[in-house]
């Protein structure tokens, strides 16, 4: 079907005596014709990445494109590298399919270019509406089978295996990993669509670089999905490997977006086959929920590297209460003067209560921190000498990190 929105591209491209470049309602590239003349960066990164950036994106969306019925003239942005271009919304009864573009620096593009423009677009809205249905269905049925894997119930997650396997959409029924991508929202509020846009692009353009045939993703309301499957054979992409490349492209994406804070990438354990797929995913959706409210645990979190925090992220909200586990020390949280006392006491407590080696890491004399430790046995009412109380104030601090009571500056 590309050859045929290829062949009406060119022609028109030819007519108007200028490039000429298709994108889909997602603004994905999806064919262009020759290009000679002058370009902007925006142009390039299209052509050679298939698709703009969320700022991109951003910027024509406020400039009315997705609501037009007509040709519009958009103006150049020198921060984002953008001349100036004249954009025919293709439409097939009244339902947005894409864009055709133009670079037009001078301003030369008439209204009788354009209009010859109009002329074709009944051939080109035909022509996408036929590709865009046949990728939908495709896509569509892709997708609900990479849902259904995640899905609790096994007769449905069987037959996700066997529709992704028939279809081809898979090499074979192997090694599973799931990885799990998070924006963590600015201010603990949720991102806006350029972000989300971000992400589909980063999920993408990670399957791409891991190989057809090789991957699956999803994107949910908020997070994205990438599974690695078909195992560990030659030449084949590790889990950690591909993590550390989604959360690098991820990063950049997101980068100057205002709605963004951080990324972090959740890694959970790998499954034998298809079929299992579900609870590699939900490892790595716990992993980066734990990423995101513990940024000193980096941008990549394996699930296996969680430690404690493995079983404290799959307690119920209810259960997550410090004064639970430890009371006394629930009163230090209380007041940010202790911060210093609470910080000594998990260090001594994450070397295993070795002394010598907590005032070497501190910078402490010995003796400034024994006072601190004591101090800590007088305010929290307990006994570090007694192994069930330094179990429960280690867990307690856990619990402070992940519930954000404790936040210590390391």
């Amino acid at each position: 079907m590309h050859t045929e929105l290829q062949r009406i591209v060119d022609t028109v491209a030819a007519r108007v005596n200028r490039p000429a470049l298709i994108e889909d309602r997602r603004q994905r590239v999806v064919v262009y014709s020759e290009h000679t003349g002058l370009l902007d960066d925006v142009r390039r990164t299209s052509i050679l990445r298939r698709h703009t950036t969320p700022e991109v994106i951003a910027w024509f969306r406020d400039a009315g494109i997705m609501e037009a019925r007509a040709p519009v003239r958009t103006a150049a942005c020198p921060e984002l590298d953008l001349l100036p271009r004249v954009c025919v919304p293709i439409r097939h009864q009244d339902l947005l399919l894409g864009f055709v573009w133009f670079i037009d620096a001078s301003g030369g593009m008439t209204d009788a270019d354009i209009a010859t423009v109009t002329e074709a677009m009944p051939d080109l809205s035909l022509a996408l509406y036929r590709e865009n249905l046949l990728g939908e269905l495709t896509s569509q049925r892709e997708a609900e089978a990479a849902r259904t894997l995640l899905a609790d119930a096994p007769e449905t997650r069987c037959e996700a295996v066997r529709s992704l396997l028939s279809d081809g959409v898979i090499a074979g029924d192997g090694e599973v990993t799931a990885l799990v991508a998070k924006l963590v929202g600015t201010g603990g509020q949720p991102v806006d669509e350029p972000a989300r846009i971000a992400l589909e692009h980063t999920l993408v353009a990670t399957r791409r670089w891991v190989g057809p045939r090789e991957a699956l993703h999803l994107v949910r309301h908020n997070h994205g999905v990438l599974l690695l499957c078909c195992g560990r054979g030659s030449g084949r992409v590790s889990a950690d490997a591909a993590a550390r490349r989604l959360g690098q492209t991820l990063s950049s994406a997101s980068q100057g977006l205002a709605s963004v804070a951080r990324t972090v990438v959740g890694v959970g354990a790998p499954r034998p086959r298809l079929y299992d797929t579900v609870a590699s995913y939900e490892e790595a959706l716990q992993a980066a929920r734990v990423g995101a409210q513990l940024p000193a645990l980096g941008s990549v979190v394996a699930w296996a590297d969680l430690g404690i925090y493995r079983v404290l992220s799959r307690m119920d909200a209810q259960q997550l209460g410090v004064a639970g586990v430890h009371p006394g020390l629930e009163r230090l949280l209380r007041d940010e003067t202790n911060q210093v006392l609470l910080e000594t006491l998990e260090t001594y407590l994450d070397l295993a209560g070795n002394a010598h080696a907590t005032a070497s890491q501190l910078r402490l004399h010995r003796t400034t921190l024994y006072y601190r430790l004591q101090r800590v046995e007088q305010l929290a009412d307990t006994d570090l000498k007694d192994g069930n109380e330094r179990l429960c104030l280690h867990l307690a601090l856990k619990l402070g990190r992940l519930t954000g009571h404790y936040r210590p500056e390391r």
